[in-house]
């Protein structure tokens, strides 16, 4: 019986024989890697990962836990997907990116860099979430969206054009479809909108004289962005 640490200790484990019949990286004999997927050489796959369709896990990427790769979709570079994790239909992961917990990732959605798209995230369409951003929560990343920077997108936000992002103030801002966040309180536009002074202060110490600096030019930008609910 063959084995290999897969960095937890040795388990049964085989190389993958690819559709071209070459061999490919190692699978933890507890996963399952289908005969038309490709596993290249340093990629590996374990716990109780499936991989199977057309989907292909390359370079020195990871599928783990129970998550599923399938359909034509693509993990690649160093990028890991774990958790209960699903990747499908035409999506790419890459570089360093990882997509764990819950979430899924489909359509023609791209996410690469050291972006991260975890818990009950979505992010599908043609959407791609790069650099160093983040997708989680309950959060839905869809059409065109283009999710960059050090960009957070969260909680029930919902972004299906590229977000507002801006940076160099005392905190960063993102303006999505329905929500804007400033810092870690990310809020509806109209809640923003209704907000007292009293409530801004409760935020933090320095939030109402930054409120009262910048108020008008976010919600502005608000105005001008795709909608207000």
């Amino acid at each position: 019986m063959k084995t290999f640490d897969f960095g937890y200790g040795t388990v049964p484990a085989h190389r993958h024989i690819n559709p071209d019949k070459g061999i490919g990286g190692w699978v933890a004999d507890t996963a399952q890697v289908a005969d038309t997927a490709q596993v290249s050489d340093s990629a590996w796959v374990f716990g109780d990962a499936r991989v199977f369709g057309n989907a292909q896990v390359s370079d020195s990427a990871w599928v783990f836990g129970d998550a599923r790769v399938f359909g034509d979709a693509q993990v690649f570079g160093n990028a890991q997907v774990s958790g209960n994790a699903w990747v499908y239909d035409n999506a790419r992961v890459s570089g360093n990116a990882r997509v764990y917990g819950d979430a899924q990732v489909s359509g023609n959605a791209q996410v690469s860099g050291n972006a991260q798209v975890f818990g009950d995230a979505r992010v599908f369409g043609n959407a791609q979430v790069s650099d160093n951003a983040w997708v989680y929560d309950n959060a839905r990343v869809s059409g065109n969206a283009y999710v960059s920077g050090n960009a957070q997108v969260y909680g029930d936000a919902r972004v299906t054009y590229n977000p507002i992002c801006i940076s160099g103030l005392y905190w960063p801002v993102t303006i999505t479809d329905n929500h804007m966040q400033i810092g870690c309180e990310i809020h509806l536009k109209t809640e923003w909108l209704d907000f007292s002074d009293t409530r801004i202060k409760l935020m933090d110490k320095r939030a109402l004289e930054f409120w009262n600096q910048y108020k008008n030019i976010l919600l502005s930008l608000c105005d001008r962005s795709k909608q207000i609910v």
